[in-house]
């Protein structure tokens, strides 16, 4: 079965790479898609304003889902629990939990969910108080292709469209 997933950036990326991402993100260091255009939008925008060029791009894509679950090392998070978080601390510490898997997917710990993951992770929040917080919302979704042939075998490049740029200042 195939779905479409959305990757916002920059530029085009016809054909992502796995070792592109930096090690320390959520759920490691892969070629992040979402299955929610908007998230996607949100992100190249963002991405867009940091870099103070080009033109944001949504890049569309289809990925065989069946087959990743069938052929490859896959941790799925329903909901930001304990498990999630501490999938998320270890991967910002560093401790790559990540490289048992070629495919994670879960919430992000974007700005609705990220104060409480960083107080958690200060040590300033115990982790009870952590999750209870995180049972308030519902994840979004974030999928983290880790594994290089992974990509070239079940991700496959739809188009690119471009997106009206935000002005700083406007809400994003």
């Amino acid at each position: 079965m195939s779905i479409l997933v959305y990757h916002g950036a920059a530029d085009t990326v016809r054909k992502p790479l796995a070792s592109y991402g930096r090690p320390d993100l959520d759920f490691g260091q892969g070629f992040y898609v979402t299955t929610l255009r908007c998230q996607a939008e949100r992100w190249a925008q963002i991405v867009n304003l940091r870099l103070l060029r080009g033109t944001p791009c949504l890049n569309i894509y289809e990925i065989d889902i069946e087959r990743i679950h069938q052929a490859y090392r896959c941790l799925h998070f329903e909901t930001y629990n304990r498990d999630w978080l501490d999938f998320i601390v270890h991967s910002r510490k560093g401790l790559r939990p990540w490289q048992e898997y070629d495919f994670v997917e879960g919430g992000v710990a974007n700005d609705r969910v990220v104060d409480t993951v960083e107080s958690y992770i200060a040590g300033t929040m115990p982790a009870e108080i952590a999750l209870e917080q995180l049972a308030q919302h519902q994840p979004n979704n974030q999928m983290c292709l880790l594994n290089q042939h992974l990509i070239d075998e079940c991700l496959h490049f739809k188009e690119c469209l471009s997106l009206s740029i935000v002005q700083k200042g406007g809400r994003l």
